[in-house]
């Protein structure tokens, strides 16, 4: 064994811009996790700078989310690194993909060796006593020119933190691997980023281990299938059950919720929530439809359909469709009336409109003359819920801030809907479509269509 001469950051997922530079990341659990070669991130890690080091497998994840020190120590990290078939399924499961599974029992001996060939040094910290030594004995056999400049064990060798530090630092090491386990070896590195001298830093957990024979690696056979987890439960059966059996299905558990939680889950549930509300209530309103269609004829002369081009998602326009509730030359007298607007803002509203016809009137209190716009949801045009599809020349006028309301499908019921409708100004109205734009939710969906039901009954704002 070849040796050297012996004699925390607040920011979140903030690679060192020398890393930024070449390692992407993928968004997983509230974690940036590298997406990257195992070559393009070895290049990346030994360039210039200091940086701590975190590999994340789905054990990490779980323990993350009952230990708050663990899950800051993670947060904090400078490099997260995807870690076993978990995390690949999960970020499957969340619709997105990563390059290449980082684990630290095969990166680390990769890095190492370039590392020596860069004349970089290391020290090995954790395992048993006697550990680290072996490990570093069967480094310097697999990687010609390897420096380890120290080893101290994770046990008597941890006791004393400052002891730790300090030999450490006065190896003049310029990578530092510790071996104490998920949580241990990350919070320790974390809690002492400050103090540590070594440029790199990595929580490595069972590396030295198998280094040193103590523990046997999967078969390779195993090990390409993705099923080294099984072999470490097959040998050790006693420690590795809760972690493997129960854990893994906690685990299971955690990352469908979170994919669950995604914006293109989200958006196909809410999607699949429109169609099935909409096709399911055509049955029962065709009567309604019918006799609103006959109320509109017999009132007034005109279609029984008001049809009208609206701003949607994207801002793409469609035709909307609305029993009509007006006399039939509305659109030509609008300009007239517009002084008359008894709404801020915008968007016009007069609750004595004389344009609107008798039974107009009762179609717009209980909000009949919007039951059409369900064909707008069967088409994929609007929403059920949703923000207020808005006319060609309100969009044009728009301040920058408001168009954010058009990232989403507008919709015939929303929170300026069940709020107070016409009641409510045009800057109001503003706030609550971009409150609802940044997050819908089936959840929130589901909430807004039963206060709907009490809006109508309450008529508030309904002219």
């Amino acid at each position: 064994m070849k040796h050297a001469d012996f004699s925390t950051l607040d920011t979140h997922h903030v690679l060192p811009a020398g890393t930024r530079r070449t390692l992407t990341t993928t968004p997983l659990f509230g974690l940036d996790l590298v997406d990257a070669t195992a070559e393009v991130t070895i290049r990346a890690l030994l360039s210039p700078g200091r940086r701590r080091v975190h590999f994340v497998n789905a054990h990490c994840i779980n323990v993350a989310a009952r230990d708050a020190a663990y899950a800051r120590a993670l947060r904090t990290g400078d490099v997260l690194l995807p870690d076993g078939i978990g995390i690949e399924l999960a970020a499957r499961m969340a619709g997105r993909s990563l390059t290449e599974n980082l684990n630290g029992t095969d990166l680390t001996p990769r890095l190492l060796a370039a590392a020596a060939r860069a004349g970089l040094s290391v020290f090995l910290f954790g395992g048993r006593p006697g550990t680290a030594e072996a490990a570093a004995d069967r480094l310097c056999r697999d990687i010609p020119g390897l420096v380890v400049a120290g080893c101290r064990d994770g046990y008597a060798g941890a006791a004393d933190p400052r002891a730790a530090i300090a030999e450490i630092n006065a190896s003049g090491a310029d990578i530092l691997i510790v071996a104490m386990g998920v949580p241990r070896q990350d919070t320790w590195l974390a809690d002492h980023a400050d103090l540590l001298k070594p440029r790199l830093t990595l929580g490595v957990g069972a590396l030295l281990d198998f280094l040193a024979g103590n523990v046997a690696r999967a078969p390779r056979p195993l090990r390409r299938a993705r099923l080294e987890w099984a072999w470490r439960l097959a040998m050790e059966p006693r420690r590795m059950a809760r972690r493997y059996v129960a854990g893994n299905a906690v685990f299971l558990l955690r990352a469908a919720r979170h994919a669950t939680m995604q914006p293109q889950a989200q958006a196909l549930a809410k999607r699949a929530l429109d169609l099935g509300l909409a096709a399911l209530a055509l049955v029962p309103l065709a009567p309604v439809f019918l006799l609103t269609a006959l109320a509109v004829t017999l009132d007034s002369r005109g279609p029984v359909l008001f049809r009208q081009i609206r701003v949607g998602r994207d801002g793409q326009t469609f035709e909307m469709l609305k029993f009509r509730s007006m006399h039939v030359d509305a659109e030509a007298r609008r300009g007239a009336l517009e002084a008359q607007s008894d709404r801020s803002g915008l968007c016009f509203k007069s609750r004595s409109d004389p344009r609107v016809t008798r039974v107009g009137r009762i179609l717009r209190r209980y909000s009949l003359d919007e039951l059409p716009q369900i064909l707008n949801v069967l088409r994929g045009d609007m929403a059920i819920v949703g923000p207020r599809p808005a006319l060609p020349a309100e969009v044009s006028a728009y301040p920058d801030r408001a168009r954010a309301r058009l990232r989403v499908r507008p919709g015939i019921t929303g929170l300026w809907q069940v709020s107070g409708r016409a009641d409510i100004g045009f800057d109001k109205m503003i706030d609550m479509d971009l409150s609802y734009a940044a997050r819908p939710s089936v959840l929130m969906d589901l909430v807004l269509i039963g206060l709907t039901v009490r809006a109508v009954l309450g008529g508030r704002g309904a002219y």
